[in-house]
């Protein structure tokens, strides 16, 4: 600090006319290392110039064909059970032979990603090429409730 003994004993105080300029080597230092520390994360590793797009977003069908595949890897159109071979013949009947429907296909979470992807080729291998995966809609951790072990539908 910077301060002096008085000699005399009057009241006047002396005024120090030297800037303590240590809080503000402290102030400069702590934030150099914040921006050290935030740079790295600021860059962008992948350089994407994303384009833009006017469409307007489909309607949802009125009646929409849902295609299940259960843990048990078999298949389900709606809430029909449907084996394999006879997937392509059953998915024409639920269409009407209309190969631009949309297909909305839900996995259960336990089946596997190479599992999931035979039954896309199922699809494609039938003509059907407008798929719409569905997932579940999910509150962030602060805003989740307790878990029940029950999932909403």
């Amino acid at each position: 600090m910077a301060g002096r003994i008085r000699l005399s004993m009057d009241d006047d105080l002396e005024e120090s006319h030297e800037i303590n300029v240590t809080p503000f080597i402290d102030v400069i230092l702590v934030l150099l290392i914040i921006f050290m520390v935030a740079a790295p994360l600021a860059t962008v590793d992948v350089n994407v110039d994303l384009p833009g797009s006017t469409a307007m977003p489909a309607p949802r069908p009125e009646t929409p064909l849902f295609l299940t595949l259960k843990e048990d890897l078999t298949l389900a159109i709606g809430n029909d059970t449907v084996a394999r071979p006879a997937f392509a013949a059953t998915l024409d009947s639920r269409t009407k032979g209309d190969r631009q429907t949309r297909i909305f296909l839900r996995a259960d979470r336990a089946v596997g990603y190479g599992d999931l992807m035979q039954v896309m080729n199922l699809l494609r291998g039938a003509g059907y090429l407008k798929i719409a995966l569905v997932g579940l809609e999910t509150l962030p951790a602060a805003d989740a409730p307790a878990a029940t072990g029950a999932a909403s539908p």
